[in-house]
């Protein structure tokens, strides 16, 4: 059974295909089910942008769709950047740009808090839906540390841990991260449905 993810990053392709073999889904790229759709983000939620993105590509496809949406949503900035998160700054900044922007917009900020949001939309070509949340609560460090990840994730801290996301393994950051948590929540509702 084929599935399209909503995505062109080949790290999510690879984690979610590893994740749902066992269900014996076979999950493709948008450009491998010959789809181009650029969705307009335009929800105020994770779990309502995952939909829209989900909906959109299996009307364009004709194939069960699968989309995430997630993003750092801090305390002290009244839960920013949330849904901007991979627009935080504006068009030009990178990854490293955007948590430098972070870090400044935090100084002098003594409450830290902030959390890690995963929402997973899967839109079928019969009108059925399945959606999933993760959720990951940690702190903004005061400096960069590691450079594993992407993202934000060299300035999440992880108390528990006592250590960035920057600065864990793969296989740590999976065990305990939004999308980690998203993904098995996800996983099991699927093959709930499929058992159907």
């Amino acid at each position: 059974m084929k599935f399209v993810l909503a995505t062109h990053n080949p790290g999510k392709l690879r984690e979610m295909g590893e994740i749902l073999s066992g269900l014996g889904v076979e999950v493709v790229s948008p450009a491998d089910a010959g789809v181009t759709v650029d969705v307009e983000e335009t929800g105020t939620t994770f779990a309502e942008n995952a939909m829209l993105k989900a909906k959109a590509i299996c009307a364009a496809s004709g194939l069960p769709a699968i989309a995430d949406d997630s993003g750092l949503c801090v305390d002290a900035l009244n839960g920013g950047p949330g849904v901007y998160s991979a627009r935080y700054g504006g068009e030009g900044l990178d990854d490293r740009g955007r948590y430098m922007l972070l870090l400044q917009n935090m100084r002098g900020q003594t409450t830290r808090a902030a959390h890690f949001a995963c929402a997973i939309a899967c839109a079928f070509p019969n009108g059925d839906q399945l959606t999933a949340e993760g959720r990951c609560d940690g702190a903004i460090a005061f400096a960069p540390m590691g450079t594993e990840g992407f993202g934000y994730d060299p300035v999440f801290l992880v108390p528990e841990k006592a250590k960035t996301f920057g600065q864990l393994t793969a296989e740590e950051k999976s065990a305990i991260s939004h999308r980690g948590r998203a993904l098995r929540e996800f996983s099991e509702k699927l093959a709930t449905y499929l058992k159907k």
